[in-house]
């Protein structure tokens, strides 16, 4: 909203005041100094950055924050919100003795940049590098404390030949579930040549097997394998997206066209056989609870039994959570997609189908076709939803159920995934709610197995929903040779699962939510797959001398598209079109021969799951990262048993994306002995959002904020009454605001202390440009403290602070110190506030005892007016690197506090006592106190309740 600048100069103005003018000119002064003077340089214990062995001797702190993506809109003042958290942390552990590591890298590979590029014709090289120097611009004008000889993109191509050499450690490794870690494939080639492993789905021994009989061997094996899979096809983006690419209405995050399920051959990478230990290692993070839950969930880990149901000669295998259960299936349910379901569909309905299992379709084939159709239309997660009406066909098949024989009709319906489980599951209406609505839609039968303990009783038929419980008994389930009745559900899965194992129809196992990551896009911005095919289609790895491959350059950067509703395509990817790169005569140690390259390119997650290792030997060319340097920055030690990142600073919105990816690859390089940390990040920290108003006119259109004016508690733009609710800031809705134009007014110190004093730094809150003067008149005051307006002289004095600015000093010192390490930084500013009005108040010349632990006390989050108010103190060095201040205790702690003493309730003395007091010296005190002999008259006590120092309540008989 419009107002008039209070930082901007005038004529009555003092010379030397601090202004947005002085501010600027100090501010750019001291950013060209840092920069000449390497000032925020850390050195590594060796290689090219190797600096002073005693700064490399103090202990480390790597302080990171979640990559940005450099967008042609710039930044708004939302998005420095954690740069500058994790500049004023890195700045305060550089003055506790940290050898500090705090840089910033750019994430530019990916959609965004691309689409550009189809609109404009611009290589999306040429965008994003033009985008990337902007941020820096901006970034830079913040003032932010990085060690700029690190940083990089994701494009560069000596990054991504490392992302590329990465997966090629993945293709080239497989799970050795027995050692629990990745080995090198070569190993278990050598196990299938010894004969010391059996080669699975043969009779013949490795070497009989021919070139293409071994690939699909090895690809059941390898951590990254193309396979032919279900996944979520987007015509109107001619490319497949991830699960979480999806939005819950079954349309595209970006683009917001419809998804449908088609099956596609992809790499994936086999991010499964690390479920455990994602959940085991997750305990000994320290990162927010709610994102523990959300990976916990997510991965989805249950323990249960498979269970085989026999059908024509075939078997549909089931898992359930709930084998004790198994009396009580009446009915079968698969996911549309499953494989059995053409095998044993029928060619006409069986005899006494019922109207309401066919869906009105004359055969069990048409059924099956019409509502395949209808279940490619809808996500996993719409699937997945609790819809009031469950929709499904009968398949005109049965399948026995193996504890009692009774043939049980299969249907097929889109609230089972073939991607969870086995894709087919038990239905046991009595106990599941989705199986209980699905059953009465369709009129089916119900029967209890578990007797309800909440006084329904046992008819399924006369009750509201499912009853499921834990706690019950096991009733209705006795066979010829296996008998439940009257165990607990836990007694009986036991005796249930032990039984299907004797029988070999089934087992015990676990199972889990987590799918196979995704890893392919149709798209040309991304990080090409270092993979060839020969003649055979079988996959080769380029050696690691071939790496990078490089993009090659193509006329239309955009995958073919098609029409959004169209399910019944296939994708067209741009590097297909460049022949000359797809088809190439390579020699990869047999001699020269043709081969195909493969045309899909990376996901945009692929450069952001390994980017903090670069960051800790940026220019190495010879290996991923020195061990030495990487046992330095990120390896196990006390407190922190898996190494990784010290601080990672970021939005909670990448809690099962980036984060889950990012921890499967560290811990596939940790295996394979490239790194010694087995956890990328240890403590992790999700800053809130800054928020800001939205105005709309009376058609809902957002209008410029900036214009609207505030009339008796109502908006109005060019005259016209507008609503106001808070939302997100950004340039569609008209509400954002610069730093740049924040700068401008008031210096990047304001902003920075305006930032971080809006409130909890996890907390979202609203962006007030009018409160931003706030924090500029803090900084005015505290250089008035020091400098003198009209002279520009330093006012400090050599004299003792008497003892109340002892007092207020230190214990200042105390809670800003304690604040800064807890990220607490809306405190520290109001206790710096507090100290700084006392001086303010107390008038007279600042002694230099007080005004120099100010100064330092204010540097992490105003670093610039600090550094100028250092040097006019007199100081050579910077004062990035001196000495936080350390409180003295004697002076932290009051000399007296109040103690309120009551009776019956009621305020009768206060007394001025020791804050170490005890318990039984403030009652002594407190009864002989002649204003509470006053009140007590004479009259026994019954209670005395002390609450030392602060409180006595005493009841009187």
């Amino acid at each position: 909203m419009s107002e008039t600048n209070p930082a901007a100069p005038s004529q009555a103005v003092a010379p030397h005041r601090y202004t947005a003018a002085l501010a600027a000119e100090i501010e750019a002064r001291w950013q060209d100094f840092w920069d000449a003077e390497g000032t925020y340089a850390a050195p590594n214990p060796k290689g090219d950055l190797a600096g002073d062995p005693e700064v490399v001797a103090k202990p480390k702190k790597f302080i990171m924050d979640m990559f940005p993506y450099p967008s042609g809109a710039g930044l708004h003042v939302g998005h420095p919100l954690g740069y500058i958290a994790t500049d004023v942390y890195a700045r305060f552990q550089r003055m506790t003795g940290h050898n500090v590591l705090h840089t910033l890298g750019f994430d530019a590979f990916g959609l965004p940049a691309e689409q550009y590029a189809v609109q404009t014709g611009t290589h999306p090289r040429v965008s994003t590098e033009a985008n990337i120097e902007n941020m820096k611009a901006q970034l830079r004008r913040l003032g932010l404390g990085h060690d700029r000889r690190r940083s990089f993109a994701t494009i560069d191509p000596d990054y991504y030949k490392w992302t590329q050499w990465i997966f090629l450690q993945i293709f080239n490794s497989w799970y050795d579930e027995e050692a629990k870690k990745a080995r090198p494939i070569s190993q278990l080639i050598a196990q299938f040549e010894s004969g010391e492993r059996a080669v699975p789905g043969h009779t013949r021994a490795w070497h009989e097997l021919s070139k293409v009989e071994r690939a699909e061997v090895l690809d059941r094996f390898r951590l990254a394998y193309a396979s032919d899979a279900p996944v979520n096809w987007c015509p109107g983006l001619g490319t497949v997206l991830a699960n979480e690419e999806v939005t819950a209405e079954g349309r595209s995050e970006r683009g917001n066209f419809p998804v449908f399920k088609a099956k596609l051959r992809q790499w994936n990478m086999r991010i499964t056989a690390y479920a455990d230990r994602l959940l085991e290692d997750l305990e000994e993070l320290d990162w927010p609870e709610a994102i523990k839950l959300q990976q916990r969930n997510w991965i989805g880990r249950s323990e249960g039994a498979r269970i085989d149901f026999p059908i024509d000669g075939e078997r549909i295998t089931v898992f359930t959570t709930r084998p004790d259960t198994l009396f009580g299936a009446t009915y079968m349910v698969l996911a549309p997609e499953h494989p059995l379901v053409e095998k044993f569909t029928p060619a006409a309905w069986p005899e006494g189908t019922r109207e309401a299992w066919t869906g009105g379709h004359a055969t069990p084939a048409e059924a099956v076709a019409a509502y395949r159709a209808q279940a490619a239309s809808k996500s996993d997660v719409e699937r997945q939803a609790e819809a009031k009406d469950k929709t499904g066909v009968f398949t005109g098949a049965f399948a026995t159920n193996p504890v009692n024989g009774e043939r049980i009709p299969v249907f097929i319906a889109d609230y089972v995934l073939m991607g969870y489980g086995t894709g087919a599951i038990m239905a046991v209406p009595a106990h599941d709610s989705r199986d209980f609505s699905f059953a009465r839609a369709f009129e089916l039968p119900m029967r209890c197995v578990v007797e309800p303990n909440d006084g329904r009783g046992t008819d399924p038929s006369t009750w509201d929903d499912a009853f499921v419980s834990y706690d019950a008994k096991v009733v209705n389930s006795a066979g010829d040779d296996v008998k439940l009745d009257g165990l607990s559900v836990t007694e009986a899965k036991a005796r249930i699962t032990e039984w299907l194992e004797r029988k070999g129809i089934g087992e015990g196992t676990v199972n889990y939510r987590l799918r196979d990551w995704l890893f392919s896009r149709q798209r040309y911005w991304g990080e090409p797959f270092p993979i060839v095919y020969d003649e055979d289609g079988v996959a080769h790895a380029l050696p690691e001398s071939m790496l990078p491959l490089e993009l090659p350059e193509v006329e239309d950067y955009s995958p073919r598209t098609f029409d959004p509703d169209d399910a019944d395509t296939q994708p067209e990817t741009p590097l297909s079109r460049n022949e000359d790169w797809v088809n190439v005569t390579l020699d990869l140690g047999d001699g020269p021969k043709k081969y195909r390259r493969e045309t899909n390119t990376m996901p945009n997650w692929a450069g952001s799951c390994w980017y903090e290792l670069r960051y800790l030997d940026p220019h190495n060319s010879e290996k991923l990262v020195d061990p030495e340097i990487e046992q330095y920055w990120m390896g196990p030690r006390e407190g922190m048993p898996h190494g990784g990142v010290d601080l990672y600073v970021g939005g909670s919105e990448h809690a099962v994306l980036h984060l889950l990816y990012a921890r499967f690859w560290t811990k596939v390089l940790h295996d394979l002995g490239h790194v010694s940390s087995s956890e990328p990040f240890h403590k992790l920290f999700n800053q809130g959002m800054i928020q800001a108003y939205v105005y709309r006119d009376s058609r809902g259109i957002a209008v410029p904020a900036a214009e609207v004016e505030e009339r008796d508690g109502a908006y109005y733009y060019k005259g016209e009454k507008v609503s106001r609710a808070l939302g997100k800031m950004g340039k569609s809705l008209k509400n954002a605001v610069t730093p740049d134009e924040i700068c401008a007014e008031y210096g990047a110190d304001t902003l920075r202390l305006y930032e971080m004093a809006m409130g909890p730094l996890d907390v979202s809150r609203p962006w007030d440009t009018r409160a931003v003067v706030g924090q500029f008149r803090l900084l005015q005051r505290l250089w008035r403290n020091i400098v003198d307006e009209n002279t520009g002289e330093v006012t400090v004095v050599d004299a003792e602070p008497d003892e109340a600015t002892l007092r207020a000093l230190h214990k200042a010192i105390d809670g800003v110190r304690q604040d800064l390490e807890g990220l607490r930084f809306n405190t520290a500013i109001a206790k710096i506030t507090e100290l700084n009005n006392h001086l303010t108040k107390a008038g007279g010349p600042v002694p230099r005892s007080v005004a120099e632990p100010l100064v330092l006390m204010i540097a992490p989050l105003a670093p610039h007016i600090a550094e100028e108010l250092w040097h006019r103190l007199g100081h050579t060095d910077s004062v990035v690197h001196q000495d936080f201040p350390v409180a003295d205790p004697a002076y932290v702690v009051d000399e007296t506090v109040t103690c309120v003493v009551q009776v019956k309730g009621k305020v009768k003395a206060r007394l001025e006592v020791s804050p170490s007091i005890t318990e039984e010296e403030l009652e002594k005190i407190a009864l002989a106190d002649a204003k509470v002999v006053e009140a007590l008259g004479g009259a026994d006590i019954r209670k005395v309740i002390v609450r030392a120092p602060k409180l006595v309540n005493i009841v009187p008989a």
